[in-house]
């Protein structure tokens, strides 16, 4: 069953988010089932392996944590924005990390991304670093612990 979808949750959730984008109609779900069905392939072609999760519990936990930093973080950046803080200063901070699985990985730059006020810059593989810019940056040993202790933690929980 693998040879015909070689990611089922992959190619369910793209099928789904293609007809909630586009509209439930016949057509639209033959045409959602093949682009779904074709990127599953797509990504087996690159040779990528299914990650394997090791704690489901701790997933909605890491989900509850981002939603409320990224909605706090709106708030703190809407007030920056609009002058109602104090001025501050952007830089950049490099991050150690611990873990090296690639989906913890793919799943940290995409919350530290998806943050208002941070973006993930650069990945050093050789010394496991991450290079982060943050809108706010008042104190980087502050950046380091929060990713480390709030989302690397869970995310190596949940992938090792």
């Amino acid at each position: 069953m693998r040879w015909l979808l070689p990611y089922p949750l992959l190619t369910l959730a793209l099928a789904l988010m293609w007809l909630l984008l586009s509209g439930v109609s016949p057509g639209q779900v033959v045409l959602a089932a093949g682009v779904a069905t074709g990127a599953s392939h797509a990504l087996a072609a690159l040779g990528e392996t299914s990650p394997t999760i090791r704690r489901w519990l701790a997933i909605p936990e890491l989900f509850g944590i981002v939603l409320y930093d990224i909605v706090r973080s709106n708030i703190a950046v809407a007030g920056i924005l609009l002058g109602l803080g104090s001025a501050r200063k952007a830089g950049f901070v490099t991050v150690p990390l611990t873990t090296r699985s690639p989906s913890a990985l793919a799943i940290l730059s995409i919350i530290v991304t998806s943050t208002p006020g941070t973006a993930w810059i650069d990945y050093d593989a050789a010394r496991n670093e991450v290079l982060v810019h943050v809108f706010d940056l008042v104190d980087e040993a502050h950046w380091r612990q929060l990713i480390a202790e709030r989302y690397e933690r869970l995310l190596m929980e949940i992938f090792e």
